[in-house]
Formats: structure tokens, sequence, C-alpha cells
């Protein structure tokens, strides 16, 4: 029975998350015509596609205990690379992609390097890498590129046909990049090292774990899911702008958190990451339908909820030390 409470007490968060999306998207329904259609739940996808799919490699970063400020950076920079490249250079769009993906991974590799070897705070080195990433795209260019190319319009224009509507390409990205966070996270040795760097590095260390390869891997692969989720901006918006992502990281890390990730790591779920961006979408799409409310309303809101899972979690953390205490 003990175990039973502990493991319930394990995924309250979890929990928590799918309660508040099925409360807020059961009001929205009941209170909007037309909020309850298959166009708006692959809306929510296609909307948030480029923040999700940066969410993911977040919630794997903050498995291990990290945090990566450069997300929203390495968007704009990837997406301007990339516009430059196809347009300007007339290079083709799958050979821009991987330099793009190539340049955010490595950045990721190189702070996850520093990070490590001279033990330096995450928060400090990412956010060198933020100023890094976004000073280079306005390097670039400062004006806004657009991108008009077959490729280009025929990924746009695709759609997975379903019952009334169809998945865009964007959305079939973020939900296979879910797929891979998912299997990565929690069916992977790899995924098994990240929490367990981020419960406790030193005992991990004592244990054998590869630490550094780890915090390493962990970094560039968040730099690859910038990087895409750059291109999947690229491919959403129709161009590239230097500008595009500011403050995108902190959206992603709210997301994380709202999913129920314990933000000093250790503990989470890429499910709970999918919960988070569709209450983000919901919550855009119901001040959407409403047309009285302010955006600002979304930043508002997910300032409660984020208040909400901190305090959920920081009580969550101490019922379980109390209970190993105990034991």
């Amino acid at each position: 029975m003990s175990s039973l409470a502990t493991r319930f007490q394990r995924q309250l968060p979890l929990l928590t998350t799918a309660f508040i999306f099925a409360a807020l998207f059961g009001v929205a329904a009941f209170s909007y015509e037309g909020f309850f259609s298959a166009r708006t739940i692959t809306s929510l996808l296609t909307d948030n596609a480029f923040v999700g799919i940066a969410a993911v490699g977040m919630t794997l970063v903050i498995f291990a205990g990290g945090i990566d400020l450069s997300v929203g950076a390495v968007i704009g920079f990837t997406a301007i690379f990339t516009a430059t490249l196809i347009e300007q250079k007339h290079m083709a769009p799958p050979l821009a992609w991987a330099l793009g993906l190539f340049a955010g991974s490595g950045l990721g590799a190189f702070m996850g390097s520093l990070i490590h070897f001279f033990r330096l705070p995450p928060f400090l080195i990412t956010l060198a890498g933020m100023f890094l990433a976004r000073g280079a795209a306005f390097w670039i260019t400062t004006e806004s590129v657009g991108i008009n190319h077959e490729l280009y319009n025929r990924i746009t224009a695709y759609e997975l046909p379903l019952s009334e509507t169809g998945l865009s390409a964007s959305a079939l990205m973020l939900l296979g990049m879910l797929l891979l966070g998912y299997f990565i996270g929690h069916h992977t040795r790899f995924g098994r090292n990240l929490l367990a760097v981020g419960g406790n590095e030193q005992s991990a260390l004592l244990m054998g774990l590869p630490v550094g390869a780890t915090k390493i891997s962990v970094y560039a692969f968040n730099g690859f899911c910038a990087s895409l989720a750059g291109i999947v901006a690229t491919l959403y918006t129709g161009s590239g702008n230097p500008s595009l992502g500011i403050g995108l990281e902190l959206d992603a890390i709210a997301i994380v958190v709202i999913g129920g990730t314990l933000l000093t790591g250790g503990r989470g779920h890429i499910a709970g990451t999918l919960l988070g961006i569709l209450i983000f979408g919901t919550i855009q799409a119901a001040i959407l339908f409403d047309g009285r409310l302010s955006s600002w309303w979304v930043r508002i809101s997910v300032g409660v909820l984020l208040l909400v899972f901190i305090l959920v979690q920081r009580t969550l953390a101490q019922q379980l030390v109390a209970r190993k205490t105990v034991a």
C-alpha cells in the first residue's frame, strides 16, 4: 500500500497536468462554439510545432539537471542561416538544413563541454551561447528573408488526411520528435543516465556512469532540436528572421515544468511535455476564439500555472524526503 502511495505521489505532477489540460479544453469547448473539433486539435500541434520540438530537447536537458537559455537564439540563427543559403546562395534546402543542424548541434556540444570540463554553471554558459547565436543571426542579415522554393511549397501544402482534417508536416515532425524523445528518455541507457545525473551527479560518478559524455551529448541533442525547430519555423512562416524565437526558451522551459518535469532534474516524463504543449496551445486557441482578450493573457495564464506546478513539485519533494527519513 505504501509503495502504491509512493508511486501515486511520483506521478502526481503528470496527473495534475493531464487534469488541467482536460479542464481547460473542456471549459473552452463548452464556452466557444466550434472549439471541440478535429481541426482545433490538429491546429494545437501545428501552431506550436517549433516551440514543442524545442521543449523536447529542453526536457532531456532538465532531466540531467541542466538548463539551456540559447534555444530561442539558435532557432533564430538557424532560420535566417538556412533562408539565406536557400534564397541568396541558391543551395538545395536539404543541404542548407544539414548545415543548420550541424551548427546547432555543434554549439550545443561546445556548451556542454565547457559546462562539464570547466565545471561552469549551465545558466551562464548557455546565456553566453544565446548572445553568440543571436549576434551571429543579426550578423548574417538584419532583414527577414522570404523563401520561395518548390520543395518548401510542397512540404507546407502536405497534410496527412484524417477523418475531417489533416495533420500538417510541422505537426508530424513534432509528433516524431516527441516519440524520439520518449524513446531516448525512457527506453535507453542514455535516458537512465540523464535521470541519474539529474538526481545526484556525485552518486552517478561513484556508480561509474559516463557523466561527462552524458552531459555533452544531451546539450548537443538539445542544439539539434533547437536547429530543427528553426527549420520548422521557416516552413511555418515561409521565411527566415534573425529576431525569431526571442523569449522562446522561456516558453520551452515553462512547457517542461508545467508538464511535470522536476526543474532540479532527476524526474519527469516526455508525455508531460506533450500535455504542456497542448495546455499552452489550448490557452492560445481559447483567447483567439474569444476575440476580446489580449494575447498577454497567455503569459498571465502560463505564469499562474507555473506557480501552481512549482508549489506542487516543492510539496511533493518535501513529502518524499520526509517519507525516506521515516523509513
